[in-house]
């Protein structure tokens, strides 16, 4: 089985290209503009992170902001309320098209068989009880529950079970996010939310690893074996059969491998190096930590040799670059990150920490192309303004940092 060494800078700045083409990062529009770019953006990566964070624009609006012009915050929840989205988990909570609702049934079936668990325990009755007040009475806000002190007031269930319980179910498949209001989440049956024409039959394991290598593929552009289940590691199942599709295809010469420097092999598909790609872009794009380019950080440092933690999630004393730093993505290279804050009342953006990266382009062209960056991500955090607190190397020239003095004076 022949695999590509690919050791020459130029080649493995092709195959960036091509992992960063796949994820629509490199063309300007790749899937349209507003609603009917979101819902094409989504079909093609196969699912957008959600995440609570809010020191600036949350990540899935922040994801889709990457990629569509146009992208509004409440287009997310008029996806999901029309039926081209709903929300279920991936590697962690997850907005997928509803077009894939077939492959979240392989985890459902695992959870609600006890062949895996979410909660360590099932309240039975409580679950049973929230089911058929839903099915009696229409959908349930989270707020609802939320308002709820104990039972035999004039609520019905203590908080704590009654959440557990309303969880364990739409992880269960039962239920479904039929609408959001921010984090306010309404549930309602299954049967009541999900179109009629999406099949609910589920799949078996060799057309779920065809879903999954066709998809990652796709989005992707090349794709490892561990990266391949990523959303997926606990269906043994799914993994080997992947692994066998993989080998098949290699076989048959569909898919060829490539070796980076590290040492990884990455499969794509034959020719895909040689294909036409789009040409590489000046601007910069300010990256969500939760970006489905981003998210496999072995991946993300092995082909881009950019190293990334999300800091949130590491004490204050230990942080490097801040709480919540964000990727900066020039041409195809990682180039710094930002620690950014959108002070909301003041409509003011603070950039805490910008630091970049070593690397050979023209200094002026990269803080160029990001106060162009960086004046979009403001209007798009509803700010007026942004100002620059601390800058990294220190060695920038005066004229670098007389242009990063604009900053101010937006």
């Amino acid at each position: 089985m022949k695999t590509i060494e690919l050791q020459n800078p130029r080649e493995l700045a092709r195959l960036r290209r091509l992992a960063l083409s796949a994820q629509g990062l490199l063309q300007t529009q790749p899937y349209g503009r507003g609603l009917v770019g979101a819902r094409k953006a989504i079909n093609h990566l196969g699912y957008v992170q959600i995440d609570t964070i809010s020191v600036v624009e949350r990540a899935h609006h922040h994801v889709f902001y990457a990629r569509v012009p146009n992208y509004k915050p409440s287009m997310t929840p008029k996806m999901l309320a029309d039926g081209n989205i709903f929300e279920y988990w991936a590697h962690a909570a997850a907005f997928l098209p509803i077009k894939n609702f077939k492959f979240s049934l392989p985890y459902k079936h695992a959870i609600k068989s006890g062949q895996t668990h979410w909660y360590k325990t099932r309240d039975e009755k409580l679950m049973g009880e929230l089911l058929a007040r839903i099915r009696a009475e229409g959908p349930l806000r989270s707020r609802e529950i939320e308002t709820v002190t104990t039972k035999g007031t004039s609520g019905w269930w203590d908080w704590k079970p009654a959440k557990v319980a309303l969880e364990q179910l739409y992880m269960e498949g039962d239920l479904m996010i039929s609408s959001r209001e921010g984090f306010q989440k309404t549930y309602d049956l299954t049967e009541r939310v999900l179109p009629a024409n999406i099949s609910a039959a589920m799949p078996s394991p060799d057309e779920f690893a065809t879903h999954v290598v066709d998809q990652q593929l796709r989005c992707h552009g090349l794709v490892s074996i561990k990266g391949l289940t990523y959303h997926q590691r606990r269906n043994t199942d799914l993994r080997k059969a992947v692994k066998a599709l993989v080998n098949e295809r290699l076989a048959q010469g569909s898919l060829e491998q490539v070796r980076v420097g590290s040492g990884e092999i990455f499969m794509i598909e034959a020719g895909g190096l040689d294909r036409p790609l789009p040409r590489r872009s000046n601007r910069m794009l300010i990256l969500s930590p939760f970006d489905n380019v981003v998210i496999q950080r072995q991946r993300l440092k092995a082909i881009f040799h950019y190293d990334y933690q999300i800091e949130c999630y590491v004490p204050a004393a230990k942080r490097r670059y801040g709480y919540f730093c964000l990727p900066l993505l020039y041409n195809e290279v990682f180039v710094g990150r930002i620690d950014c804050k959108a002070h909301r009342k003041t409509r003011q953006l603070e950039i805490k920490h910008l630091h970049f990266e070593p690397h050979n382009f023209d200094e002026l062209e990269v803080l160029s192309a990001f106060i162009n960056a960086i004046g979009h991500f403001c209007r798009f955090q509803e700010c007026d303004f942004a100002f620059l607190s601390e800058t990294h190397p220190e060695t920038l020239s005066r004229k670098a940092l007389n242009t990063l003095r604009k900053l101010q004076h937006w």
